[in-house]
């Protein structure tokens, strides 16, 4: 019978208060001879890698409004989704190759792509300062029977630091390998992402992992912890604990259509945003502002946050976990040849003669928000007009209604995580 093999792909982001990460795996991992980046590699493709990162908002926002379901808050994380699809693309060819660059890179070349995530794995792994606890853990989980190519396999390890993993992955054991692989490099905050075993055509797994602990610049007092009222989007109300600051300075965002402000963490480099629409007539209206904004605004409206005096800024203390499949939404998105058995083109992963193709993308992620920090981010495309007043002091924002957080790099837009609160 004819064996096409499928690829799924996991992305598993934790943000947790939580210090420490678990042990090692005791999986049995093989050895692989890397396919690594060179210096001069890195020099020729360093000059695109703004349009990489500006590319990354974009990806990240319509990912967000696409996965997103009615009644549900959702939480992604762009950077994690991302850098599990790069892996991917580098087995790729022809048409189906093209899309991974255009989806990804905005039309880059594969290698650009391959050393801007090299770039942004050890800016996040190593370069933070402060408080601010990061990592990031790839791996290839191979099926014997998947005739996964050693250059593809060299590759996720060279330029991904990916470890390989070999075993039956239609076998029970591997439930319990791979939720204990992503258990221990999420903190134990995402303890289990899969519940049963992947069907006997498939040849791969690729896997990413990224757990990030923040601290506030600037802490929430604890005795200004209090209950209050939150209007959800269905209308109901619920009585939940909001953090607040009184008299204190941060970047206020405004445009013709929402506001927010952005809260920093102690590394300097990144922070925490939330921003909501500005009242709007209809229960439609946060429909219809959610679907409008654009990666590229949302980067601008954050660069062009000013310092203003906040008489108050209210926030939801909250704890949220969501888990979803993505392999309905990438395709809207341009990745359709990957997903499809007929046109996928994977010709540079695996040596089958029936071929391989895409057949699930699995996300789990976890945020928590209190008085110390955030694990949690949020992604808010709002579309500013430009030459916008500067604020003035005296800004009181209560966010008790729908709204848009996110972990955003304040140094080049990259957003790590988004999320809507609803």
């Amino acid at each position: 019978m004819k064996r096409i093999f499928a690829l799924p792909l996991l992305s598993a982001l934790c943000l947790s208060l939580l210090g420490g990460c678990a042990a090692p795996s005791a999986a049995k991992e093989l050895s692989a001879q890397p396919v690594k980046l060179t210096t001069q590699d890195l020099s020729r493709y360093d000059p695109d890698a703004p349009q990489a990162y500006a590319a990354l908002p974009d990806f990240g926002l319509e990912l967000l409004q696409n996965a997103r379901q009615a009644e549900e808050n959702t939480l992604v994380s762009p950077l994690s989704v991302s850098l599990a699809l790069s892996m991917a693309a580098n087995g790729a060819q022809g048409d189906t190759l093209e899309q991974f660059q255009q989806v990804l890179g905005d039309g880059l070349p594969l290698e650009s792509i391959n050393a801007a995530s090299r770039a942004l794995m050890a800016v996040y792994s190593d370069g933070l300062g402060g408080s601010t606890q990061c990592s990031m853990a790839n791996s290839l989980w191979v099926d014997p029977e998947g005739q996964v190519r050693e250059d593809f396999i060299g590759k996720c390890t060279g330029i991904f630091d990916a470890q390989v993993f070999q075993g039956d992955l239609s076998a029970p054991g591997i439930v319990g390998d791979l939720n204990s692989w992503v258990s221990q490099h999420t903190n134990k905050m995402i303890p289990q992402i899969i519940s049963q075993p992947f069907d006997e055509n498939t040849a791969a797994l690729l896997v990413n992992a990224l757990y990030l602990k923040n601290t506030w610049a600037n802490e929430f007092d604890p005795l200004n912890t209090y209950p209050r009222d939150f209007t959800h989007e269905d209308g109901s109300v619920q009585r939940m604990d909001y953090l607040n600051h009184f008299s204190q300075s941060f970047p206020y965002l405004t445009s013709e259509t929402c506001e927010g402000a952005i809260l920093p963490y102690d590394d300097g480099r990144l922070g925490f945003f939330v921003l909501m629409p500005k009242l709007y007539p209809d229960a439609s209206g946060f429909d219809a502002w959610l679907d409008s904004l654009e990666g590229e605004a949302l980067s601008q409206l954050i660069f062009s946050g000013k310092e203003a005096e906040f008489l108050c800024l209210s926030l939801p203390k909250f704890e949220e976990a969501w888990c979803g499949e993505l392999q309905d939404v990438l395709p809207d998105m341009g990745l359709e040849h990957a997903f499809h058995p007929d046109t996928a083109d994977f010709s540079l992963l695996g040596d089958s003669p029936y071929g391989y193709y895409l057949s699930r993308v699995i996300h789990a992620a976890k945020i928590e928000v209190n008085e110390k920090g955030t694990e949690a981010a949020a992604a808010t495309v709002v579309e500013p007009s430009s030459g916008s007043a500067a604020p003035v002091d005296g800004v009181t924002l209560v966010f008790d209604r729908p709204f848009l957080y996110g972990i955003v790099d304040l140094q080049n837009g990259i957003p790590l995580f988004l999320g809507i609160f609803e």
